[in-house]
């Protein structure tokens, strides 16, 4: 959909109690004490009209942080948050599962616990449902890293073209809603809002980009980090092409080419470093192959990249 249309889709107004549009939110968290309270206090305090957020729960996967304690903290003041804890972590998909079959309302949104959302974002992803045809929506991922060192640009580049895409085949991350048309996803899967696409798609319903609504992320800081994070996210894609035949708009080879010489054009200075990190992107993606069809590892649990949690900290751009 285009997006003026997007924009006119949230921007209708009623005043009728019976077209406000509750949702069960789930962040789904292991060890995220630095940022959790945060989180909570950024849904809680979302700017609402047409939309209504009637519970808000956590599943906390074996986190010994203190993160269970800072949500504890906050369910004793808010009755809408729940706390769910797992005493193991089995992957951020079964946590999803855990989300599912807690939640009590139809039109879903989860997050995971190191972004936070702008005021406004949660009425502009959940208001679209109001068309019977969106089964999905996706806000835009905005990273706080500083653009000014190589990894910096790395980060958002990678979220740029991400944006780019997303315009013009829906590829949607980091805090997604979408309607109650599954009971689970894959527990095995480490690409879980792709697996959730390939779901929704499979009944005819439509994926919507919504890049009004803004989700402030931190990508990793060292080159070893982005490394170990795109190749997890690479044998995760390619083992959810192998299983159920889908394949996310970022791995289409013309629209990524395309972006990117858009991308060249724009900043000619940048090319050297383009260059360099389509060479990392190859490999990071070649090792994800290995990982996957030689080493036959699936990394449905992956080791947490502590970098990226630390969300409001970071140079302004």
């Amino acid at each position: 959909m285009p997006e003026n249309e997007n924009k006119k889709m949230y921007s209708k107004k009623t005043n009728h109690i019976e077209d406000i549009m509750n949702c069960s939110v789930g962040i789904l968290i292991h060890n995220e004490a630095g940022n959790i309270g945060r989180l909570l206090q950024a849904l809680l305090n979302q700017k609402l009209d047409l939309v209504k957020i009637a519970e808000i729960i956590v599943i906390s996967s074996a986190s010994t942080d203190g993160s269970d304690d800072i949500v504890r903290e906050y369910a004793g003041k808010e009755t809408r948050i729940r706390l769910i804890t797992e005493p193991e972590r089995r992957g951020k998909s079964v946590a999803i599962n855990t989300f599912l079959a807690a939640a009590k309302e139809d039109i879903l949104l989860i997050s995971s616990g190191d972004v936070i959302p702008d005021e406004d974002a949660v009425e502009k992803m959940i208001f679209p449902f109001r068309d019977k045809r969106i089964g999905m929506t996706g806000g835009r991922p905005v990273p706080i890293n500083s653009p000014n060192s190589f990894i910096g640009y790395w980060v958002n580049l990678q979220w740029n073209l991400h944006h780019r895409i997303a315009l013009r085949s829906p590829k949607l991350g980091e805090m997604v809603a979408f309607r109650r048309v599954m009971d689970s996803i894959p527990a095995d899967s480490a690409v879980d809002e792709a697996s959730i696409e390939a779901l929704v798609s499979r009944q005819n319903l439509k994926l919507l980009y919504v890049p009004a609504a803004i989700i402030h992320n931190k990508g990793p800081e060292s080159i070893r980090e982005f490394i170990v994070q795109r190749r997890r996210i690479a044998a995760g894609h390619l083992w959810l092409k192998q299983k159920d035949a889908y394949q996310v708009s970022t791995n289409n080879p013309g629209l990524l080419l395309t972006v990117l010489w858009e991308e060249a054009m724009n900043r000619p200075l940048k090319i050297p470093y383009i260059l360099v990190i389509c060479f990392l992107e190859v490999y990071s993606r070649y090792l994800g192959w290995y990982d996957l069809k030689i080493r036959k590892k699936n990394p449905f649990k992956w080791t947490m990249i502590n970098s990226t949690k630390r969300v409001k900290e970071g140079s302004e751009k």
